[in-house]
């Protein structure tokens, strides 16, 4: 998250705008400690407060994290009753501490699956920290990229059914126009912890051109030298976008 400060150096620069994490390996920390899985949750959302002063640092401009997926709700409904009370408990606490830190939080996914209760938490979260002008930090909950793609075709398919649009005129602008995160930068680099190497239909649209990091590390063992590991692996990615590699020959990506 961007510090919004000067003398933000050329190794700096070189670095990400917008770091996505796949904030996965919770139950096996606590397992290998003999903890219970509440144990390993709570000890991952401790983790959070420390990453978003990093990236602050870091003159990283927006953090990304996977909180809770929408096929989450699988999970048993003890567990995700612990989740929900974690969620917001979390929006609760730590609103403020964003809001003097200038640091604006974001929601997305869907909100109507959620209790009145987090609702109206996640509302009031986000005005707190609405002006905050350090970075942002935006909470994927209840989230899936392919429903967030498919919400943003639904939305062009009422324009055209309302006559406000043409058919013809629908292209990856017009849907990515209505993808969530659409006013922000795209993802730089995608992070999963825990030694997992897929992304589980994670920022599907606004991750097209991410670099991605796997690292064995289980989320509540993420610290900052591990954000640094990666951000320093970015830095030796030759981001191409379909261009010309050194050797002059032709690259997808």
């Amino acid at each position: 998250m961007s510090s919004g400060g000067t003398g933000v150096t050329a190794h700096e620069q070189a670095g990400p705008r917008h770091v996505a994490i796949i904030m996965d390996g919770n139950g096996r920390w606590a397992a290998r400690r003999g903890l219970s899985p509440s144990a390993g949750h709570k000890a991952g959302v401790e983790r959070i407060r420390d990453l978003i002063e990093a990236c602050k640092e870091r003159h990283i401009e927006v953090l990304t994290l996977f909180a809770f997926s929408s096929e989450n709700w699988r999970r048993p409904p003890k567990e995700v009753e612990l989740l929900m009370s974690l969620f917001h408990s979390y929006l609760r606490r730590e609103a403020r501490r964003m809001q003097e830190q200038g640091v604006r939080l974001r929601v997305i996914g869907r909100r109507d699956r959620f209790s009145s209760r987090v609702q109206r938490a996640i509302v009031e979260a986000e005005a707190l920290t609405r002006e905050g002008q350090n970075g942002t930090l935006v909470i994927a909950a209840d989230y899936g990229g392919q429903w967030d793609i498919a919400q943003a075709a639904r939305v062009l398919a009422e324009e055209v059914a309302s006559g406000q649009r043409a058919a013809d005129s629908i292209d990856e602008e017009a849907l990515g126009a209505h993808i969530q995160l659409a006013d922000l930068p795209p993802v730089d680099l995608l992070i999963r912890s825990s030694g997992e190497q897929r992304i589980s239909n994670f920022v599907l649209w606004q991750a097209a051109y991410s670099e991605f990091y796997f690292t064995d590390t289980l989320w509540p063992d993420f610290d900052v030298p591990a954000l640094d590991l990666a951000l320093d692996a970015f830095r030796l990615r030759d981001r191409r976008y379909g261009g010309r590699n050194g050797d002059g020959l032709e690259a997808q990506a």
